[in-house]
């Protein structure tokens, strides 16, 4: 736990890669219950719990990547096939320990548990959007595009963990500011950006290069790191209610993406519909 910002992005980078990161308690309690009953777990199963948890995703991500040998011509993208390629009992044993983010911010500032705990809610709805709409677009392997939507803020959600007090000074900023866009928040906090980290990071653990271009919003000319930005942009956008004036940008953005009307966005969304005179306003987009 530090209190203060880091002097470089490389301090940054060797601080996450030193310390045991830590899941959510949910995760921990999980794992545990199937480790009681090894020969009966599946690896789909425990790949279900791995994928609604950002660090725990990263984790074994990591892990797996040094096992793939010279043999294996293709980077590991799913999580289902590195426990596979890990195997049961040897991923249980690897994981045997797990710190919690409950148990590591027991004594911080309680605003900052709340804190993390809705970024990785953000996360978890992020990534149930960006699989929907890839299933909708019959993409490929749309676990890849979950992955990529569940780890796009990872390095938000590691400063929180690890330095709270920062996480809340950035968060601070943007209440005070309501025009302060989040990378000049942290720019100001940190003296760089959450990407920033989050890129170097995953290079340094060697992630697949497939999940590093979709994590970069650099490459929005591709339609699945399109896919990953607007479920992104569109659970922060949402987290706290249907309010936020730049939600009717993420409709006709996702409804170009998947070829439909705003307002049938919308409608998939579960909202009640636009009044009359905006709907008929986008019935040609």
């Amino acid at each position: 736990m530090i209190d203060h910002p880091l002097p470089d992005i490389d301090s940054w980078v060797l601080f996450f890669s030193n310390n045991t990161l830590p899941v959510l308690r949910v995760t921990k309690r999980r794992i545990s219950e199937m480790r009681q009953n090894l020969d009966r777990v599946d690896a789909r199963e425990l790949a279900r719990v791995i994928l609604q948890d950002p660090i725990m995703t990263v984790r074994v991500l990591a892990y797996i990547q040094p096992m793939r040998g010279r043999s294996l011509q293709h980077d590991i993208t799913t999580i289902a096939s590195a426990v596979m390629m890990a195997g049961i009992e040897p991923f249980f044993k690897r994981f045997d320990e797990l710190l919690t983010i409950e148990d590591q911010l027991k004594d911080a500032d309680t605003h900052a548990l709340l804190g993390i705990l809705q970024i990785s809610r953000r996360a978890q709805r992020a990534a149930d959007y960006a699989q929907e709409w890839a299933i909708w677009r019959h993409d490929i392997n749309m676990e890849e595009v979950r992955i990529a939507a569940l780890l796009h803020d990872l390095a938000e959600i590691l400063v929180w963990c690890s330095a709270p007090a920062l996480g809340l000074d950035i968060l601070a900023r943007q209440k005070a500011q309501p025009s302060l866009r989040s990378a000049e928040a942290q720019r100001q906090v940190l003296g760089l950006t959450f990407q920033d980290i989050q890129l170097e990071l995953c290079r340094v653990w060697h992630l697949p290069e497939l999940l590093l271009r979709l994590i970069d919003d650099d490459h929005l000319g591709n339609p699945r790191v399109q896919n990953v930005a607007l479920a992104v942009r569109l659970a922060r956008h949402s987290a706290h209610g249907w309010e936020n004036p730049a939600l009717p940008d993420d409709y006709k953005g996702i409804g170009q993406l998947l070829n439909i009307t705003p307002e049938t966005v919308r409608q998939r969304l579960g909202l009640e519909p636009m009044p009359a005179r905006e709907a008929d306003g986008n019935d040609g987009l």
